[in-house]
């Protein structure tokens, strides 16, 4: 057991609910290993106590703090800077004190594409098509632009959230490569594309056995193409099984969960930090 004194710096994840975060066990083992007197807790905040919860980190010396759900737009009044990236995506998820106040940016892009850096592909190449448009969504589009992909098609079912989605781009340097497409247009999407990715909650654990498109237009996916689903518990979820029946590459949420914590981890502690320490500690957890 760590031994936890007045010495002891704080980091920790804020969101509502946040009782459900990995993100505990894998900053820990990761502390443990370098041997650091740091402690990462889980900060439940509702909504209505944002303001005052970011006072009150900022006056008991809280080093930084990764932010969940509902928080990742809603911090964005409460920083003094954002990195060019938390711009781009209109998100943060990490946040550090500075001289000049809280400072964020998001490390969901790096996470993201980070598995994808490890498979050989020519991304210049490759039109990723992209199930969803709500934030999680905004990471992806930013970080399939990192990799090199010249269009980036987006779909989704609500028209009019889908426009305003599209909209919310066109004064950042992603307006020109971005499309949006109705869900009815998805058969032909499929059919073209080197890089599948859900960014919707359809699969997740309380709806295992649903998959975001159905199982005759995911047989459209080409052998060899890369499918990707943000969920990471089930792992794999029936979107991904499905993927795999058809030869595609699959890859699931849990090493994008991992690289934008061990990023973030980083970040706070100006080294390099034990990512397979991290790794195992979240693969314990999930089992």
């Amino acid at each position: 057991m760590k031994n936890i004194t007045g010495q002891t710096k704080l980091l920790g994840v804020i969101g509502h609910p946040v009782e459900h975060s990995l993100s505990p066990a894998m900053h820990n083992a990761a502390i443990a290993r370098l041997g650091l007197d740091y402690v990462y807790l889980p900060l439940p905040v509702h909504p209505e106590d944002l303001a005052e919860a970011v006072a009150g980190f900022a006056a008991i010396g809280l080093v930084g703090f990764n932010i969940t759900i509902p928080h990742k737009q809603a911090i964005l009044p409460f920083l003094s800077e954002t990195s060019p990236v938390a711009q781009m995506v209109g998100a943060v998820n990490t946040v550090w004190r500075k001289d000049t106040g809280w400072y964020g940016t998001n490390t969901d892009v790096e996470g993201f594409i980070a598995p994808l850096k490890a498979i050989a592909r020519d991304w210049s190449q490759i039109t990723p098509v992209i199930l969803g448009n709500g934030g999680a969504a905004r990471a992806v589009i930013a970080g399939c632009a990192e990799l090199g992909c010249s269009q980036i098609f987006v779909v989704g079912r609500n028209p009019e959230k889908l426009d305003r989605f599209k909209q919310s781009w066109q004064n950042t340097p992603l307006a020109d490569r971005l499309r949006v497409f109705s869900w009815d247009e998805l058969p032909g999407l499929v059919s073209q594309t080197g890089l599948l990715v859900n960014t919707t909650p359809v699969g997740m654990a309380s709806q295992r056995d649903r998959a975001p498109i159905e199982a005759n237009i995911l047989r459209e996916l080409p052998s060899g193409a890369i499918a990707y689903d943000l969920i990471y518990t089930p792992s794999p979820t029936l979107f991904l099984q499905q993927a795999q029946e058809c030869g595609a590459t699959i890859v699931d949420g849990s090493e994008m969960l991992v690289q934008q914590g061990a990023a973030a981890l980083q970040m706070w502690l100006g080294q390099p930090v034990p990512v397979n320490e991290m790794r195992q500690a979240l693969l314990a957890q999930l089992e």
